[in-house]
């Protein structure tokens, strides 16, 4: 991350009125959430977890993969918004008609002050009936993701222990079917809403961020593509080249933590 650099993705910030900012697994790493493909711990090493995403896997052994959703819930609630997330909220108070898109399914964005992120694969934090899709509570010990920022290097509230190993699903109030995660899994489309959400928003935007995604994930990789298309710049903040590259007004290497706090202090010395 150069000087020049810098400083026009902090000119291009402070000129935008709807940016959007388009996150991906990279800026909840840096708080210690796993990707996907690195969240095999204990008794799950054994497992393939791309075999352990999708309908049929649940339908198979509900309590195998509820379980393992469970031990991901659990790590994201022992993890804490990274300096990155707090930027992000600041650029959001700064210009009130910036949307966030996520690929991400843990509630960092939420607890860093972003209070309605557009979830292009759902969330760890919103369960539902397998069959009827009614809404479904979280288990007692896993609290919804507050509204209100952590602060900086405070403690998560009601961290549960880890768990390991299958876990049977509540079942659903209304039919009695077993709950499944509200996460988007393989072979399952979008949801609907999130994506024309997030089309609409990069549609109109007049800036768009892109921040740790690897740009390999579809249809979600098409949305920074969608702005630039439509001819709003995209800036990307990434420690690593990605086929964003060519698109980019800017690209800026380097963490999140780092970068989007620098950006923000780029586009508006008074931010401190």
């Amino acid at each position: 991350m150069s000087g020049p650099e810098l400083a026009e993705a902090g000119r291009l910030l402070a000129a935008a009125r709807r940016p959007v900012v388009f996150t991906g697994a990279g800026m909840s790493a840096e708080s210690g959430v796993p990707t996907f493909r690195d969240a095999q711990t204990g008794l799950w090493q054994r497992y393939d977890p791309q075999e352990l995403a999708t309908p049929a896997a649940f339908r198979a052994d509900p309590a195998l993969v509820w379980g393992w959703y469970e031990a991901r819930r659990r790590g994201v609630l022992r993890a804490e918004p990274n300096p990155g997330h707090r930027a992000v909220a600041a650029i959001a108070v700064r210009l009130p008609e910036t949307v966030v898109i996520t690929q991400n399914v843990d509630d960092l964005h939420e607890r860093g002050g972003v209070a309605a992120p557009v979830r292009l694969h759902g969330s760890l934090f919103a369960p539902r009936c397998s069959a009827c899709a009614r809404p479904a509570p979280l288990p007692s010990d896993l609290p919804p993701p507050s509204q209100a920022p952590v602060p900086p290097g405070g403690p998560v509230p009601h961290a549960p222990e880890p768990h390991d190993g299958p876990l049977t699903p509540p079942a659903c109030a209304g039919c009695g079917a077993p709950v499944r995660p509200g996460v988007v899994w393989f072979g399952e489309a979008l949801p609907s809403a999130a994506l024309d959400a997030a089309v609409e928003a990069a549609s109109g935007c007049d800036l768009l961020l892109t921040v740790g995604t690897s740009a390999l994930v579809h249809p979600a990789a098409e949305i920074p593509l969608v702005a630039a298309r439509l001819g709003a710049p995209v800036v990307q903040v990434n420690p690593v080249p990605t086929p964003l590259d060519a698109i980019c007004a800017v690209n800026l290497r380097g963490p999140a933590g780092e970068v989007l706090p620098a950006l923000v202090r780029a586009a508006w010395p008074d931010a401190g």
